[in-house]
C-alpha cells in the first residue's frame, strides 16, 4: 500500500453524529470526498431534511437519520438500520454537541445534567453501541470531537468545560480498553471555528466595531483568524483511516496555535 492509498476510505462505513451544518458536517463531506460511505444523524426531522439538502447540493450521497444520542434504544435502533443499508460502521464521529454559556452561580443543574448529557453521555452510549461490531470486524476508528475546553477554561462554560474535559479522558478510556481489538480512539480538538454555533462572538459591534470576544481570540491565535469547519477536514480523514492506525487516546488540537501561544505582551 502507498502512503496516499493509506490516507483512502474507499470501502469504509462512517458514521457522524449532529452532522446537519458546521463541522458535523465539514467532517461528514471530507469523509465521503475520501471515499467513505456516511450516515448521519440529527435529534429533530427538520435538521435531517436541511442536512440531507445540504449535502446533495455539495454533491454528496449521505445518509441521514433523526436520532436523539441520549436515548440507547434510539441509537441501537439507528446503528441498526445504518449496518442494513450502508454496512457495519467502521468509523464513528461523535461530533453531536450543545452549549451553555451561562455563569455557573446562575446555571440550573438541570441544565448543566443537559448539556454534559449531550456532550459526554452521548459519545459514550454511541461509542459502546458500535464497538463490539469493530470489534467482531476486527478494526475501527472512533473520533471525539472534542475542545479548547478539554484543556482550558473560561467564564460561563462550566458545564461544557467539565463535559469535554471528560470526553478527553473517555478518549483515553476506549483506547486503553479496546486497543487491543485494533480499535482507535482518537479526539479532535477544535479551536475557535466560524460555526453558527458561534457567532453571537464575532457579531459586529452597534458602532461597526469587532465583538471583543472576537479579538481577543484573533489576538490570541497565532494564525490570527478564526477556523473555518473545512479546516478539520484533514484532521478527520487522517484519524479515520489506515495511516493513524498506530495512534491512539490522543487529542489533536486543530487550533491555528492558540494552545501553544502565552499571548503578546501588552
Amino acid at each position: 500500500m502507498s502512503i496516499l492509498d493509506s490516507f483512502s476510505l474507499k470501502g469504509k462505513t462512517a458514521f457522524v453524529t449532529g452532522a446537519s451544518y458546521g463541522i458535523g458536517f465539514a467532517i461528514a463531506q471530507a469523509l465521503s470526498e475520501a471515499g467513505a460511505s456516511v450516515a448521519f444523524c440529527e435529534r429533530k426531522e427538520e435538521k435531517v431534511q436541511k442536512g440531507l439538502e445540504a449535502y446533495k447540493a455539495a454533491g454528496l450521497n449521505v445518509k441521514g437519520f433523526r436520532c436523539d444520542v441520549t436515548k440507547e434504544q434510539e441509537v441501537a435502533e439507528t446503528i441498526r438500520r445504518i449496518q442494513d443499508e450502508l454496512g457495519t460502521i467502521d468509523i464513528l464521529v461523535n461530533n453531536a454537541g450543545i452549549i451553555r454559556r451561562i455563569p455557573m452561580t446562575e446555571m440550573s443543574a438541570e441544565s448543566f445534567r443537559e448539556v454534559v448529557d449531550i456532550d459526554l453521555v452521548s459519545p459514550f452510549i454511541v461509542s459502546k453501541e458500535v464497538i463490539p461490531q469493530m470489534i467482531q470486524k476486527g478494526h475501527g476508528k472512533i473520533i471525539n470531537i472534542c475542545s479548547m475546553m478539554s484543556e482550558l477554561g473560561r467564564e460561563t462554560v462550566s458545564a461544557y468545560a467539565a463535559a469535554k474535559g471528560g470526553l478527553k479522558m473517555l478518549t483515553r478510556n476506549i483506547c486503553s480498553e479496546y486497543g487491543k481489538y485494533n480499535i482507535q480512539c482518537n479526539g479532535i480538538g477544535p479551536g475557535y471555528i466560524a460555526t453558527p454555533q458561534t457567532a453571537p462572538l464575532r457579531e459586529k459591534q452597534p458602532d461597526g466595531s469587532r465583538h471583543p470576544f472576537d479579538s481577543f481570540i484573533v489576538a490570541k491565535t497565532p494564525a490570527e483568524r478564526w477556523g473555518t469547519p473545512a479546516d478539520l477536514g484533514g484532521a478527520a480523514v487522517f484519524l479515520a483511516s489506515d495511516a493513524s492506525d498506530f495512534i491512539n487516546g490522543q487529542v489533536l488540537y486543530v487550533d491555528g496555535g492558540i494552545l501553544a501561544y502565552i499571548g503578546r505582551q501588552p
